[in-house]
């Protein structure tokens, strides 16, 4: 089964909930990926770029689910704050720990992620952040 997974930048939470069904579009700035779980993948990064554990982290309601389509037809979700402040501070060299890290973490629960992809998915990431921040907004991920 292949998950689309579009991280995107918005200006706003009701911009990117119209994303849900069709994807953000062309005007939007946006990292196409996939084959991985992204809602649990944003908490392991947050963790290790940031700190916390796993379970605090969805015991504050991260990630914040933005919209959502009945029986598991897709998500969009908010990257916290906290996530994109360290993913847009951080060294290249410390993105890279962090994708290693993560490909062990997703070795551990049976899913490979070659750690060359898993830093150029977290590296990607950062520079949308970091772009998006240059434009007062958000980077959301639409899951479908």
């Amino acid at each position: 089964m292949s998950i689309i997974v579009e991280f995107f930048v918005a200006p706003d939470d009701t911009t990117a909930s119209l994303a849900l069904r069709a994807g953000p579009g062309r005007g939007f700035e946006s990292l196409l990926v996939g084959n991985f779980d992204p809602v649990v993948a944003v908490v392991e990064w947050e963790c290790l770029l940031a700190g916390g554990s796993f379970e605090e982290l969805v015991g504050a309601g991260e990630p914040r689910i933005v919209a959502a389509r009945d029986n598991g037809g897709g998500i969009v979700l908010a990257i916290s704050p906290r996530l994109s402040t360290a993913l847009a501070d951080a060294t290249h060299s410390r993105l890279s720990d962090v994708a290693s890290s993560w490909t062990q973490l997703r070795a551990e629960e049976g899913e490979v992620i070659p750690t060359e992809i898993a830093e150029a998915i977290v590296g990607d990431l950062a520079a949308l952040v970091s772009s998006a921040r240059r434009q007062n907004q958000s980077v959301y991920c639409r899951v479908a």
